[in-house]
Parts: C-alpha cells; structure tokens; sequence
C-alpha cells in the first residue's frame, strides 16, 4: 500500500514537472511566434518603404526622359540598364526577404540614375551652348549678306549714278528763223512765209566722266502738226530700237570740254511756205534725247 502511494506521488509529480514543461513550451512558442509576427510586419514594412523608393526613382526618372525629350534617344543604353535593374528590384521584393542585398542593389540603381541625370544635364548643356552658337553664326551669316545687299545695292547705285552723270547734256536750245537777202546775206524773222533758213544752236555741256569720242548729234525739228521737218526721206537714225526721222546730222569730237554747236536746216526750192505756229526742237545722241528747246512762227 505504501508503495502504492509512492508510485502515484511519483506519477503526480512527474505529470506537474511535464505540465509545466508544456507551459513554459506553449509560452515560448507563443512569444516565438509573437516575434515572427513582428518580424513579417517590419519585413512588410521594409518591403513597401523600399517599393515607394523604386516606384519614386523610376517616376522621376521618366519625367526626366519627357522633360529633355528627343536629347534622351542619345541615353537609351543607360535607360535600358535602368529599366532592367528596376524590375529585378521589383521580382526580388515580389518573391525573397533579402532587403540588404535589395538595399544595396537600389543605391546601385540611385547611382546609375544619378548618373544619367548629369551626363543628360550635361548634353543639354553643350546642346544648348551649340544652338546659341548656330544661332550667333546664323545672325552673324545674315548681318553679313544684308552688308553684301547694301553693298551691291549701293555700288548699284554709283553705277547708275555714274552711268546717269556719264551722259552728254545740251544746254540753251536756241532756234532763230532766217530770211535770205541778196543771195548770201541772211536775217532773223519771226515770220513764216518768210523762213528759209532754221539755225539751231546749243552747247554741249563739259563732262570729264565721259571718254574722247567721236559723236553723232541728231536734231530733230518739229511742226505745230507733229511732222518732223527732213531734207531727205533717207535721214533716220535709231533710237531705242525704232527708226525715226532727224531735220539735221552732226559729227563732232568730243574731249570732255564744252562746246557751242550750231547746225543750219535749209529749206528746198519746192518747199511748201513754213507752218505758222509752235515748234519743237529736240538733240539726241548715244540713243538719247540730251535738250529740248522750242520756237515760233507767225
């Protein structure tokens, strides 16, 4: 009996010591699990601190990409590597708890972006310093051609001044009206029926522009009615192209200087009496008209 009793005291300690042993298991167990609880939270943590990190590097980095636009083709390598690192970053983060080896490889990542945000800065600069400079060399092409403008348009301009200065000019058209006296001797009249003799005189002006050259003048005198007066059908000269009648030739030797020119038209022996009226007087040389003057019969 005794031994009955010890055997069961034995038992009843036994079953304490292992209760108490399960107890302290379960409550090693429960804060094992407690811990491992807290440890998936901070993982979890971790995991989308480091998921916004990536999400915020790749999000800045395509801004950049727009913001520079076609100057990022020239980056597209450094772009790919970017790109490609960034989704393993994100597979790793998917599937493995290995935050360090991700840590590391996200500053690695940071840099390369880094990187690529200098050396694109960098080409923007020399880009833009290579626009201002095409744009001095453009502003720079156009002043000079619009000096070459001006300088053609005013050597142009002398030339045609030249070319207009370098012409014969005939001052002080003057026409007198003759009647003849005792075969030889002639006397100014203003009477047409009278007129039988027209002496044009004027002076060629001086003009040290123009080179020593023989000159034909050619006077042409006209009616009240418009009809140039000629001594024969056969005397035009052209003008511009066109042949026209003169009244009277005149082949003088020109040296620059001055000179007074009279020519004398006289009237045939079967010539109507003169028109009465105004009359027009006009000198031409070189294709040109050089004076005028003008005179009338009664």
């Amino acid at each position: 009996m005794e031994e009955q009793n010890a055997t069961n005291k034995r038992s009843g300690i036994l079953v304490i010591i292992l209760a108490i042993i399960i107890a302290c298991l379960l409550v090693w167990m429960f804060m094992q699990r407690t811990k491992l609880n807290g440890l998936v939270k901070e993982k979890e943590q971790e995991s989308v601190i480091l998921k916004k990190e990536l999400d915020s590097l790749i999000t800045e980095h395509n801004k950049i990409k727009v913001a520079y636009g076609s100057l990022s083709d020239s980056l597209k390598a450094k772009d790919s590597l970017i790109q490609t690192n960034a989704v393993e970053i994100r597979k790793l983060l998917d599937s493995q708890w290995e935050y360090d080896k991700i840590r590391k490889k996200l500053g690695m990542l940071q840099k390369i972006a880094q990187g690529y945000v200098r050396q694109i800065d960098s080409l923007y600069t020399v880009n833009h310093e290579l626009q201002a400079e095409n744009e001095k060399i453009r502003a720079d092409y156009k002043s000079e051609q619009n000096k070459n403008v001006a300088l053609v348009k005013d050597k142009e301009e002398l030339n045609e001044k030249v070319t207009n200065a370098a012409v014969l000019k005939a001052y002080d058209v003057t026409v007198t009206a003759m009647k003849m006296k005792g075969g030889s001797k002639e006397q100014a009249t203003d009477k047409a029926s009278r007129t039988e003799r027209l002496k044009v005189c004027f002076t060629i002006g001086e003009n040290p522009l123009i080179k020593s050259a023989k000159k034909s003048l050619f006077i042409r005198i006209t009616r009240p009615d418009g009809v140039v007066v000629t001594k024969t059908k056969y005397d035009n000269f052209t003008l511009n192209g066109q042949s026209i009648p003169y009244s009277v030739r005149e082949d003088i030797n020109y040296e620059g200087k001055s000179q007074n020119i009279c020519v004398t038209w006289n009237k045939r022996d079967n010539d109507k009496p003169a028109m009465k009226g105004k009359y027009s007087v006009s000198v031409f040389t070189d294709d040109k008209e050089i004076g005028t003057g003008s005179f009338e019969l009664k």
